[in-house]
């Protein structure tokens, strides 16, 4: 778990438990983990958890695991939610819609899953609507995007392949969490309000900017919007271990993120090889998509990227954008070659009228797009390069590509070379086994022959 013990597992990973006197029979960390179970047992009956249930997530190497949950939600799940529908008066069909609007799946009438807390939250929610602060119909779509966003944290803080990891002990790794966790639960809840806080004030002066320029609430604002695709990603990643996947797409999402973050933009969303992200100055998109492009043609461990721009009304829900523009975008990001930027025509007007000195573009033939129809668009680029691939920007990709190829080529024809010397060897190994097995063949006739004769 790398935000909340994956630092204590390494740790214990690097501990052979030897003393400092060269002790290593295994008493001293036996010791210990006696000592630690102890403590994580009693910490776990604290919190709800029964022996039989501390046994079997012994049994089944899973402690630490085990003692993070139950000191996550530390109430004792005492409620069926049959009784927190009579507890606090919210229907069963409500309290099923919120429970599955937050990702969860539903569980039976007479399952004990519900706690203190879920009450608490339930009363919370009550308040909130007596206020007139929450409809309910608001606060289910508020639950799904809270739901989704948490979990994808949650699945961010679980690295299963430290937790999966043989070299550490649960039982030491449970207790070494126990230690500290009153500590890093409330530190990493505080930042996560933190974090919520700093995005709405960020969302609240986006929304006075869009209504001090005229745009009234409901109403699409515009948007330069942008896709960049990673090229032959689906065809790296079948030759790829997990390990080394998991590398590239770190790399990939990092490269992305800090360009569109640095040039005042927002990520939207990453699906794997893609990145998607919006920002209101076209000038600025442009520069996003040019220094992607540039950005992956210098880095050795990603392959080329290509982007697609365009610029219009869209319609933004929960953190996400939809429209004729978002797909216009989509779609030509589809079509691009490696390392290249491409433009819709209104994204080329607005930034020939915004920033023509900085930027310049070529038409390309017009496209048919699927379910879009047919239209222009343009190449864009810096002053002096060309879109037939011209220019010093350019000549450097290709250089980069150029020396990554001739890598390859060299790596090839070395295989080359051990694979003629191993035909080579086996081929005179071969020759001399058939001469020496031919002796042995005569020899043996003769010999026989002699011994008949005689």
């Amino acid at each position: 778990m790398s935000g909340l013990f994956g630092h204590l597992s390494g740790a214990l990973a690097g501990d052979d438990g030897a003393g400092e006197d060269g002790d290593d029979d295994g008493r001293g960390v036996e010791a210990r983990r006696e000592a630690a179970l102890r403590h994580v047992s009693e910490i776990l009956r604290l919190n709800g958890a029964t022996d039989d249930e501390i046994e079997r997530a012994i049994a089944d190497g899973v402690l630490d695991l085990f003692v993070v949950d139950r000191m996550l939600i530390p109430s004792r799940r005492r409620y069926t939610r049959v009784e927190v529908a009579e507890i606090t008066g919210i229907d069963l069909g409500t309290l099923e819609q919120f429970w599955r609007a937050l990702g969860f799946p539903t569980v039976d009438n007479e399952d004990k899953t519900f706690t203190d807390l879920d009450l608490e939250a339930l009363r919370t929610f009550q308040g909130m609507q007596a206020l007139g602060a929450a409809k309910t119909d608001t606060a289910l779509q508020l639950a799904r995007v809270i739901g989704s966003s948490m979990a994808r944290i949650a699945e961010a803080e679980l690295v299963t392949s430290e937790t999966a990891s043989t070299d550490v002990d649960p039982i030491l790794v449970a207790d070494a969490f126990a230690s500290v966790a009153d500590v890093t639960l409330p530190a990493m809840a505080r930042l996560l309000e933190f974090v919520w806080r700093r995005q709405m004030a960020a969302t609240i002066q986006r929304s006075m900017l869009l209504r001090s320029h005229g745009v009234t609430p409901g109403e699409s604002p515009v948007l330069a919007v942008g896709f960049a695709d990673m090229v032959g990603f689906t065809l790296l990643s079948q030759h790829l271990s997990d390990q080394e996947l998991a590398a590239v797409v770190r790399r990939f999402e990092e490269l992305s993120h800090d360009i569109v973050v640095g040039h005042g933009g927002r990520v939207v969303k990453m699906i794997g090889d893609e990145v998607m992200f919006v920002i209101e100055d076209v000038a600025q998109a442009a520069r996003i998509g040019l220094d992607l492009a540039d950005a992956y043609a210098d880095d050795e461990l990603l392959s080329d990227v290509r982007v697609g721009l365009a610029a219009g009304p869209v319609l933004a829900r929960d953190g996400d954008y939809y429209g004729p523009t978002v797909n216009l975008a989509h779609r030509i990001v589809n079509i691009g070659n490696p390392g290249t930027v491409l433009l819709s025509d209104e994204f080329h007007a607005a930034l020939m009228e915004a920033a023509p000195e900085e930027f310049t573009g070529q038409p390309l033939r017009p496209r048919v797009l699927k379910d879009l129809g047919r239209v222009q668009l343009w190449w864009c680029g810096r002053p002096g390069e060309e879109a037939d691939g011209s220019g010093a920007a350019a000549d450097r990709r290709r250089n980069v590509r150029w020396e990554r190829l001739s890598e390859v080529l060299r790596d090839l024809e070395e295989l080359r070379g051990v694979g003629e010397r191993l035909l080579t060897s086996n081929r005179s190994a071969a020759g001399a086994g058939a001469g020496a097995g031919a002796g042995a063949s005569a020899g043996a006739q003769t010999n026989g022959g002699d011994a008949e004769g005689s």
